[in-house]
C-alpha cells in the first residue's frame, strides 16, 4: 500500500515539473499575441457567391474595446478587408454601400499593405483591399455592418460591445 502512494506521489511531482517547464513558455506566447486573438474575437466574415464562386468576400474587425472608460462615446471603428471578384470592369467594382445599422460611415480611409494596424487582424491576405472604417458612435450594445450592391447582393455581419453569449439566453 506503501508502494502506490510514493508512486502516486512521485507520478505527481512527474507531471506538475512538466508542466511548470512549458507553461511560462506558452504564457508568454500568449501575452506577445494577446491583441491579436483579442482581434480575431471581433471579426466577422461574409461571402456573397455566384453559383460556386466567390464574387465578394467581406472581412471586418470591430477595434473598440468596450472595457475603456474614453472608448464608451468614440466612433465606432473597423478594419474592413475586401476581396471583389476582378472580372467586372473597375469602375463597377465598388459600387456598394456600407452602412453600420443603415448609418452612412464619417470616414473611409484605404491601408496600404504595410500598415502596422494589418500586422494584429487575422484574415489578411494579398488579394484584398483594406480600409479603416469610422462610424459615429452608437448607443446600442449591438449592430450590423451592411453591405450592399445591386451587382453583388447583400450581406450581414452581426457585431456587439460585449460578448455575444451575453444576448443568448439559452445555456450553452
Amino acid at each position: 500500500m506503501r508502494t502506490i502512494g510514493w508512486a502516486a506521489v512521485a507520478f505527481a511531482l512527474l507531471l506538475s515539473g512538466c508542466t511548470r517547464s512549458g507553461e511560462s513558455e506558452l504564457l508568454s506566447q500568449y501575452e506577445k499575441n494577446k491583441r491579436y486573438h483579442k482581434y480575431l474575437l471581433k471579426t466577422e466574415k461574409v461571402q456573397l457567391y455566384e453559383g460556386n464562386l466567390t464574387k465578394v468576400a467581406l472581412t471586418a474587425t470591430y477595434l473598440n474595446d468596450p472595457s475603456k472608460e474614453h472608448n464608451r462615446s468614440m466612433d465606432e471603428r473597423f478594419i474592413v478587408g475586401l476581396y471583389i471578384d476582378d472580372t467586372l470592369p473597375e469602375e463597377a467594382q465598388y459600387d456598394f454601400n456600407l452602412t453600420l445599422d443603415g448609418v452612412s460611415p464619417k470616414r473611409v480611409k484605404r491601408l496600404d499593405t504595410t500598415d502596422k494596424r494589418l500586422e494584429e487582424i487575422s484574415f489578411v491576405s494579398d488579394w484584398a483591399n483594406f480600409f479603416l472604417v469610422t462610424f459615429p458612435h452608437m448607443q446600442k450594445s449591438r449592430f450590423k455592418l451592411i453591405f450592399e450592391s445591386d451587382i453583388y447582393g447583400k450581406g450581414e455581419l452581426l457585431f456587439s460591445k460585449k460578448a455575444k453569449y451575453t444576448f443568448t439566453k439559452r445555456a450553452f
